[in-house]
């Protein structure tokens, strides 16, 4: 039995709606019942949410609230909800405010003692650790940098955490970006999750190392999984590329550091790369 909500004992305030990735069936129904009962809908894109909203037949009124504007509509939402007034937020498509606009709105209403309420429904985020295999303690990160520089701090970030990592990057971008990949999780593996529910769906699947030998479409946005680093058993041999990199870093970096950061790109044995370290250091 589904439960509606009656209008008049739905709170006035700010409620945060998930709404579909792609596929408009996977919306639910109690976020078509509070849209639908909503004095006004923020939305990113009214061109956009219209082909929602018209699906199902939803005539509230909407109000465009994306990047550039947020700032300027706080008053005038915070108003509209003072006059006992339900508002919902939506993006363009998942749930507001994660890598989308909204966090100025809901820190404004906490500020004034707004109610705040969650409507939850779909994620890339979640869709896309689901299905990886990979472990369930994960990082997001939103989006990935676009200057390259800054892509490299956000890689060695990533290599501190034990966890999985999840980011957002266009499909074009992605491929410009498959050498830095190597450079930081070659031995790592990789989902890459293209058009989550969309009719253009697809997945890949692999290692770092084997990256380019997706047959990956260009097109589109994309949510990326990486492993943690003990997916794997730890390597216990140490290549002529893993000792050709340690002998660079000794000249300007700590053993611990070293230790960290090669076991943590490469998942190999830490007493291997600290043995060989000292080694290096006795025959100078």
């Amino acid at each position: 039995m589904i439960l509606k909500e009656d209008k008049n004992k739905i709170k006035s305030g700010l409620y945060i709606v998930s709404t579909p990735i792609g596929n408009l069936g996977d919306i639910t129904l109690r976020a078509l019942d509070i849209l639908k009962k909503s004095d006004v809908i923020l939305c990113e894109d009214t061109r956009v949410s219209k082909k929602l909203l018209n699906h199902y037949e939803i005539k509230t009124i909407l109000i465009s609230n994306y990047k550039f504007n947020e700032k300027k509509n706080l008053e005038k939402v915070i108003n509209i909800i003072n006059k006992n007034k339900i508002v919902s937020l939506i993006s363009d498509a998942g749930t507001p405010a994660i890598s989308d606009p909204g966090r100025l709105l809901i820190n404004r209403c906490i500020k004034e003692s707004i109610f705040v309420i969650p409507i939850p429904g779909p994620s890339a985020i979640t869709a896309s650790t689901s299905i990886s295999g990979f472990s369930d303690k994960f990082y997001f990160h939103g989006f990935l940098s676009d200057k390259v520089n800054l892509i490299r701090k956000e890689f060695k970030m990533f290599l501190n955490l034990e966890c999985s990592i999840v980011f957002f990057i266009s499909a074009k971008k992605l491929i410009k970006r498959f050498e830095i990949l190597k450079e930081y999780f070659l031995e790592r593996e990789i989902l890459i999750c293209r058009e989550i529910t969309k009719i253009h769906e697809n997945f890949y699947r692999g290692k770092v190392s084997e990256i380019d030998n997706f047959k990956f479409n260009p097109k589109g946005e994309v949510t990326v999984v990486i492993s943690e680093t003990n997916i794997y058993n730890k390597r216990e041999i140490l290549d002529e590329s893993d000792k050709k990199k340690i002998k660079k870093l000794i000249l300007n970096t700590t053993v611990k550091d070293i230790v960290r950061i090669i076991s943590q790109q490469k998942n190999i044995s830490k007493s291997k790369i600290y043995n060989y370290c000292l080694q290096i250091k006795d025959e100078k």
